[in-house]
């Protein structure tokens, strides 16, 4: 009797997952455990998308945006869940990247846009993304785990006891990426192949754009988004096995010929800006100016930084403490304290009302406790400086064990926020893509040299065009040229 007890106990549990856990894949038609439901999934993408363009901005050029819709409508038609509400969006972000987020949502950074040399790359990777919404990846990984918090800085190079105590007061850049695991970036690669072969390009070319990657692989320290090649790891030879897939796809559609409008998709991104646009702001000689809204700030000497429209954050190189600039949530200085305490859960530990540069501030230090470790626990410096209409805060966060050693250098950045006048940091342009067309046959070097493009940045160009310095190119080529 003990022993049927436990079968039925079994068959039970069994049963109770089956009807509650168990899903049919819509690609592989297999059931597997999986315990969010496609409304989950729905509700989640409505959730995440908001504060994804709120925190990286959209990136406004109507022609690229009106491609990307097109091209992104098409293929969903074509896909295994063509029923979801697709919607596909540019980022103004200088990152390499394209992500997706459950319910249909697949984001490319203007950066990644920058990198494409071709229709038939840009739609190997939009193939890949739809994958894995199609495929239901995120949701099997929120089965299992979200993994790591990023669009901060904190979640990069701040000591765990910091890290985590801050990101509980940044819930509204909490924006979670999943890092898929290396099944899930194997099957996207061949959905990518299947659905950009089906709509009619080359994926050959998306086997040419992973090198590309591969070649880039080093980030930079300011990044505010994880570069491909982080949040979608190597499943292994992915350019051998593309292109594998790529000739078994192929095959399937005798006599088919294969798009790959290298020369319309350069003509569409001429003037595509590239790199950091100033206009969000920008650090030089340790100063961060921001032309817009004409403010300027110190920065401490070998901190690290990381921009977005939502804030500008500063770390520590050893890890110890941040600091970060965002706008106050208030019509008043007394307000905005108040719901900077009340919303992060703060005990105050004093307030003091003063100026900073002749405009009205508040000084208020906090402490944030953490229950399960004391040790752990933070405390934190705001200053909260109303300019221009606006109230600006910029607060400096270290445990409470290391604050004081940390207390001047936070003073010290918040003090020296002050108007902007200098014409020459306000009226900086950005750098673009200018399309130029090859005069005279050589090879990419010599014709980057005819363009005047500097020898240190000659990598750069090669990496952007997908080429090598050495190979030949012939007059009348289009390539891409960095330009003011």
């Amino acid at each position: 009797m003990k022993n049927l007890k436990y079968v039925l106990i079994l068959f039970w549990m069994a049963s109770l997952l089956s009807l509650s856990g168990c899903k049919t894949n819509p690609v592989t038609g297999k059931k597997e455990l999986n315990f969010m439901s496609e409304s989950k999934e729905i509700a989640m993408g409505k959730q995440y998308d908001p504060s994804i363009v709120a925190s990286y901005g959209l990136y406004e050029d109507t022609k690229m945006q009106k491609f990307i819709d097109e091209k992104g409508q098409q293929m969903a038609r074509i896909s295994h869940r063509p029923h979801l509400n697709y919607e596909f969006k540019i980022l103004d972000s200088p990152v390499v990247n394209a992500f997706a987020v459950p319910g249909g949502y697949v984001y490319f950074t203007r950066g990644i846009m920058a990198h494409f040399n071709n229709e038939a790359e840009f739609a190997g990777v939009l193939g890949h993304e739809i994958g894995h919404i199609t495929a239901r990846h995120s949701a099997k990984q929120y089965s299992k785990q979200m993994l790591g918090q990023v669009g901060l800085i904190a979640g990069v190079v701040l000591s765990p006891g910091v890290r985590n105590n801050f990101q509980q007061i940044q819930q509204g850049m909490g924006l979670l990426f999943l890092k898929f695991g290396r099944d899930a970036e194997s099957q996207s690669d061949m959905l990518g192949v299947s659905y950009s072969t089906e709509v009619g390009y080359d994926s050959e070319y998306m086997a040419g754009f992973f090198k590309t990657l591969s070649r880039m692989r080093e980030g930079t320290e300011s990044e505010t988004i994880p570069t491909f090649m982080s949040t979608h790891p190597d499943p292994g030879d992915r350019f051998n096995n593309v292109k594998q897939l790529t000739v078994k796809e192929q095959a399937k559609y005798p006599g088919k010929k294969y798009a790959v409008e290298r020369d319309n998709y350069l003509r569409m991104i001429d003037g595509l800006v590239y790199g950091e646009d100033p206009k969000g702001g920008y650090v030089q000689n340790d100063v961060f100016y921001h032309p817009v809204m004409k403010f300027k700030f110190n920065i401490p000497r070998g901190w690290r930084t990381a921009n977005s429209p939502a804030q500008f954050q500063m770390a520590d190189p050893n890890g110890k403490a941040m600091m970060a600039l965002t706008l106050g949530q208030g019509a008043t200085l007394e307000e905005a304290a108040q719901k900077f305490i009340s919303e992060n859960k703060l005990t105050l530990i004093s307030s003091e009302n003063g100026n900073v540069n002749g405009y009205k501030a508040i000084a208020l230090v906090a402490d944030q406790t953490n229950e399960q470790d004391a040790t752990q626990s933070i405390r934190i410096l705001n200053y909260l400086i109303e300019y221009d209409g606006k109230i600006f805060q910029i607060y400096g966060v270290a445990q409470k064990t290391t604050f004081a050693g940390f207390r001047s250098t936070f003073k010290s950045t918040m003090q020296s926020f002050n108007k902007l006048t200098d014409q020459s940091k306000i009226n900086v342009k950005p750098e673009r893509i200018r399309i130029k067309t090859v005069s005279k046959a050589g090879t990419l070097r010599a014709v980057l040299n005819t363009f005047k493009v500097e020898a240190a940045r000659q990598k750069e160009h090669a990496i952007l065009n997908g080429m090598e310095l050495a190979d030949q190119l012939k007059a009348g080529t289009l390539i891409k040229i960095i330009e003011k």
